[in-house]
């Protein structure tokens, strides 16, 4: 600590930007002045990319804080947020950084703002080492809705690496509190649909393929369900440069949702993309849990804020959410423990996420 300012080592652990992410947004919620060091010193290119310096930026612009050492490739910076405000932000990375990632960092500060938020998001909609936005609409929404608010995600245009160029335009309005959640029930899996993509210069034969792949992989496991993977392509006023991918999602008995997604990219097969995206599936139907390995390290700042006990059972722990699980911990008074699941199916590798949230309360409403 200098003075009372949090000290936050960004080397550790997973050593990434979701690191910046998780301790800027609870520095914003909480008033709490941060340092940052050693920024994303796990990385190949350390220090701060195009998109994780938009993610700041956006916070910053929304509690009127202030921020130091916010240039690409600075691997140090000291924040202090202000009040956090609704209205108007806009969030460019003008590059193909990930519009997911911007609304990561800054979905849990609008909640508790004075007013109504619009957040125009502008950069890769369907990105690497990110969550496509195909999957935050049809998995990461409706399970984070969970937590008792509601948000409305328009996607404009869409972007692709490497010239990005894409638009999300996400609305939402602040809540007092957020619900705790209780995730424990997987049930049976009871659809599979999904969408494969073609953008730009790629024909359509491409999507049908990856979309053929991926039901052949599928049905290798699963035979007794339909399986519907529209091949699309998207509208060249509504997309920007070129770019394809696939995204499929199974729905349980008890409404939880899981997925499996794949990127193509040049020289890499439309079959191998549909077949890497539907073995993801697999591996995450596999494990037992409710959730599956992307959405849940992005559950864990939402736990730590909500009132009341949260329970989540997933697959085995990924680093992300250790990651994550440490920094809310570090901000927050919220107590997390990770127990293993005893579970019906001796098979399963599953574990119970519980967590004593916070109980933050909007001080604006």
């Amino acid at each position: 600590m200098d003075g009372d300012r949090v000290d936050i080592d960004g080397g550790i652990m997973e050593g990434g930007g979701q690191i910046l992410r998780v301790s800027t947004a609870l520095s914003c919620l909480l008033g709490l002045p941060l340092r940052v060091r050693r920024i994303r010193a796990g990385r190949n290119q350390p220090g701060l990319r195009p998109q994780h310096l938009s993610g700041l930026e956006v916070v910053r612009d929304l509690c009127d804080g202030k921020l130091n050492g916010g240039e690409i490739g600075s691997t140090e910076i000291t924040f202090t947020p202000g009040k956090i405000k609704g209205g108007t932000h806009i969030a460019d990375t003008k590059t193909a950084g990930s519009v997911c990632l911007l609304m990561q960092v800054a979905m849990p500060c609008v909640l508790f703002a004075a007013s109504p938020s619009e957040l125009h998001l502008k950069g890769g909609t369907n990105a690497e080492m990110a969550p496509q936005i195909d999957y935050t609409v049809m998995v990461f929404k409706p399970i984070i809705e969970k937590f008792n608010f509601t948000f409305n995600c328009d996607i404009k245009k869409r972007g692709y690496y490497p010239q990005g160029g894409g638009e999300v335009v996400v609305r939402m309005s602040p809540v007092k509190e957020l619900s705790p959640i209780n995730l424990t029930e997987r049930g049976t899996v009871t659809k599979i649909y999904g969408r494969a993509f073609v953008a730009g210069a790629l024909p359509i034969k491409l999507a049908k393929d990856m979309s053929s792949a991926a039901v052949r992989c599928i049905r290798r496991e699963i035979r007794d369900l339909y399986i519907n993977i529209q091949p699309v392509r998207e509208p060249d006023d509504q997309a920007v440069g070129t770019g394809s991918g696939i995204i499929i999602v199974a729905e349980t008995s008890t409404g939880c949702l899981l997925a499996g997604s794949s990127l193509g990219k040049r020289g890499k097969n439309s079959d191998k993309v549909g077949i890497e995206a539907a073995e993801m599936l697999l591996k995450n139907l596999k494990h037992g849990g409710t959730v599956d390995d992307s959405l849940q390290d992005q559950l864990i700042i939402f736990m730590a804020l909500a009132k009341g006990v949260s329970r989540v059972k997933s697959g085995p722990i990924t680093l992300h959410t250790q990651t994550a699980i440490h920094f809310a911990e570090q901000l927050t008074k919220a107590k997390f423990t990770v127990t293993k699941a005893e579970d019906e199916d001796p098979s399963n590798d599953t574990y119970i996420i519980e967590c004593q949230g916070v109980g933050m309360i909007n001080p604006n409403l």
